[in-house]
């Protein structure tokens, strides 16, 4: 059993880092050595094993992100963006793979994680999960296919505790699509509309976000055209299939180069 690659989890006692971390100690391919939550947290000192609805792991919730990280082969990091660029530096420094699901990341904040991608694997991404990755790249081909006389609208919907919109699978989304087409998300994207907005310009990528009850993600990408409309969907009924694409990150980027991956590069799309 200890020949299995450690993973650490930040952010443990969160919705997402219980389901990481069962995750991890359910799998049969990997050890959960470390459980790492910011200072103050209720459940520091405590062991694991509670959180996830099982009994003692041996692994204590810690605000000490440098001692488990030395152990560690892998971090998982689902938290906010000024905690992942610390654990990044971090993860950097113990040679560890950083998985990063963490969203709301700006533009700086994703530049700001090369230095650390200069020593150690980083895999990043705005949503863990098969399908979505998939739908990804059908939203590159579709687009690519269609000229401007469709219109691009990607509508996604979570639940009323996220804090950031668009998601970060509607970004990725919208990347795709732009990509597909050409051109920047930055140059075409149109995130607001509210009042006596205009007639919308052709060419730009529309983005609406829901929030509401425990939606654990939705996301469609609408081509609307004259007399028709195609619609690419994706519905997420399970938190678990985040967690699970996570695992597989991490253990896909165990031994190798440095450098930033995504989960293209994961699935080998």
């Amino acid at each position: 059993m200890s020949e299995l690659p450690g993973i650490v989890v930040t952010g443990a006692s969160g919705r997402m880092g219980r389901m990481l971390m069962k995750t991890v100690v359910d799998s049969g391919k990997a050890r959960l050595v470390g459980a790492v939550e910011r200072a103050g947290n209720d459940y520091l000192g405590q062991d694991a094993g509670p959180l996830i609805g099982a009994g003692d792991l041996g692994v204590t919730v810690t605000d000490d992100p440098v001692a488990v990280f030395a152990k560690a082969q892998a971090v998982l990091d689902f938290t906010a963006p000024a905690a992942t660029l610390e654990f990044a530096a971090l993860a950097a420094q113990a040679r560890a793979v950083h998985v990063i699901g963490t969203t709301g990341m700006s533009d700086d904040e994703i530049a700001a994680l090369e230095p650390a991608s200069r020593h150690a694997v980083i895999v990043r991404a705005g949503n863990m999960s098969l399908g979505v990755n998939l739908l990804v790249q059908l939203t590159r081909k579709v687009a690519a296919a269609l000229d401007e006389d469709f219109d691009i609208e990607v509508i996604e919907a979570h639940h009323h505790h996220k804090v950031d919109a668009p998601s970060g699978t509607a970004l990725m989304l919208g990347e795709a699509a732009a990509e597909g087409r050409g051109q920047a998300l930055a140059d075409l994207a149109d995130r607001g509309r509210d009042g006596i907005t205009g007639a919308r310009k052709r060419g730009d990528i529309g983005f609406s976000a829901i929030r509401g009850g425990d939606i654990v993600g939705e996301h469609d990408v609408l081509f609307a055209g004259q007399g028709e409309r195609i619609v690419l969907r994706h519905l997420a009924t399970d938190r678990g299939i985040f967690a699970r694409g996570a695992l597989k990150a991490a253990l896909w980027g165990i031994g190798r180069e440095p450098g930033q991956y995504d989960m293209a590069d994961v699935l080998g799309f």
